[in-house]
């Protein structure tokens, strides 16, 4: 007598092709992901006047001050700079992280890839 559920024979053929696809994607998210974190991403604002560099990480890692641009009567325009260049800086780790994830998943339309789960 058959045993009820499961597939007689393991695995059908076309359904192990899926698993060793998904682990494959797998390594290669992993892969890239290392990737993105060794890399630095770098931003001015204020006509070069602040410079802000990023890990992949999202970690700040350098900050540059021109000195024509430190004011002690114009914090306010400083630290503004420095928001702007950093907000820029991590800005780029997110495209980056983004257009790596949709080389790798070809176009699905995220996670998924359109089934109904």
């Amino acid at each position: 007598m058959a045993k009820r559920g499961g597939f007689p024979g393991g695995i059908p053929g076309n359904m192990n092709n899926l698993m060793k696809q998904a682990q494959r994607m797998q390594k290669q998210m992993e892969e890239q992901q290392r990737e993105l974190e060794e890399k630095i991403f770098t931003s001015t604002a204020g006509g070069g006047a602040v410079t802000v560099s990023v890990s992949g990480k999202r970690e700040v890692t350098e900050i540059k001050l021109s000195e024509e641009v430190v004011d002690p009567d114009d914090i306010e325009m400083l630290q503004d700079l420095i928001i702007a260049a950093t907000n820029e800086a991590l800005r780029q780790v997110d495209e980056a992280a983004g257009a790596g994830m949709s080389k790798l998943t070809g176009g699905l339309g995220g996670l998924g890839g359109g089934f109904p789960f």
